[in-house]
């Protein structure tokens, strides 16, 4: 695999990541009498091993490490009300319980959740200052279904909204784009940015998985933010040909004429094709793909930044082997670290695109021209 210059690729980890309690669910639902107790979904084994993964090849040694810091609720205001935080603050005090939206939290969860934000925040400060030419924020628990009081779909604080945030009010930066590739729906920064002509949010989904009836086409943005808004929702089974189409004739061409001055990205590895809580098929190389094409934004447009928030995906087998492929598009740095399940994945049939998911793309492209001229 040949990999694009040697940059500098900030990382953030904190072993407290891995501490944040989602409690013995049985994947989605809490055990009961004819549920028998188990692993929740969004456990603490995927993130775990992408970090053991880099630890254990030559990415470690190419990495720049940045310390997370816990953000101070004057940072988790800029987005969050002073009731979201109050709550989830009295909730783990008590000892834990569901927090909303299947998302359960232990006793530390919001102390770690605010650690994650100040992880991102940290990132943020690294990019734009030039310590590192981009990043990557490997926290839990996620953040890109947050909203400014609701907690939903294991996201408790807007990790993302809030690295945004900093980037505006403490680095004055205009321009913003973010690009969430995660399976499900980015609900948390469509509506922190709904009517924000200044911040573009993209937004690629399967269709209609979760937050149920969010992130149609026709949801372009409101008012000033008219246009500001693409939501490219692709029909389950969608692989390699779809969404590298969808990359190529949506997402980069509005990436370009937006022109930002930092790309963050939403980065969930849920879409891959063994994941349990998706039914798309992209492989470690489409993962790939879709950084080169960001990073190739970013050097014309952002000084090459790019910051990325880790979000979902709930294959242990398979998240590390996506992130560690976006990590070496980021750094330049080829480890030689073969996929094991490439071959598998890309033999999958229906990987071509196919003409009702081009249909797909060209309605969604009419809308967002209408929108947008």
């Amino acid at each position: 695999m040949q990999t694009a210059k040697t940059r500098k690729t900030g990382f953030v980890y904190a072993e407290q990541f891995m501490w944040h309690d989602t409690q013995r669910y049985n994947l989605l639902v809490p055990p009961g009498l004819t549920v028998q107790p188990g692993e929740h979904a969004e456990n603490e084994e995927t993130k775990r091993r992408f970090r053991n993964l880099v630890a254990v090849t030559s990415m470690e040694d190419e990495l720049v490490p940045i310390k997370a810091r816990v953000a101070t609720e004057a940072e988790l205001l800029r987005f969050h009300t002073q009731k979201h935080i109050s709550d989830l603050d009295a909730l783990c005090k008590s000892g834990g319980g569901e927090a909303g939206g299947k998302s359960p939290v232990g006793p530390a969860s919001f102390d770690i959740a605010k650690l994650a934000v100040g992880g991102v925040l940290e990132a943020v400060d690294a990019v734009i200052n030039g310590t590192v030419d981009n990043a990557y924020v490997l926290c839990r628990p996620p953040g890109h279904h947050a909203e400014k009081e609701l907690v939903t779909g294991f996201c408790l604080l807007a990790n993302g909204v809030l690295g945004v945030e900093h980037a505006r009010q403490i680095h004055g930066l205009k321009r913003i784009a973010i690009v969430d590739w995660d399976v499900h729906h980015g609900n948390g920064a469509e509506s922190a940015f709904y009517d924000d002509p200044d911040i573009l949010t993209i937004s690629m989904h399967q269709d209609n998985l979760f937050p149920p009836g969010r992130g149609g086409m026709t949801e372009t943005g409101t008012g000033a933010g008219a246009g500001a808004n693409l939501n490219i929702p692709l029909f389950p089974g969608s692989g390699s040909g779809a969404y590298r189409a969808a990359f190529d004739q949506l997402v980069v061409p509005a990436l370009e004429e937006f022109q930002p001055e930092i790309i963050f990205v939403a980065s969930g590895f849920d879409a891959s094709a063994l994941d349990p809580l998706g039914h798309m098929m992209l492989s470690s190389q489409d993962y790939a793909y879709m950084t080169d094409a960001l990073m190739a934004i970013a050097d014309t447009h952002c000084q090459g930044r790019i910051l990325m928030t880790h979000e979902g995906g709930y294959s242990a087998a398979y998240v590390p082997y996506c992130g560690l492929a976006v990590l070496e598009r980021m750094s330049g740095h080829d480890t030689g670290v073969a996929d094991p399940f490439l071959d598998f994945i890309e033999n999958y049939g229906g990987q071509n695109l196919l003409p009702h998911q081009q249909a797909v793309i060209d309605e969604v492209a009419a809308h967002h021209q209408k929108t947008t001229h």
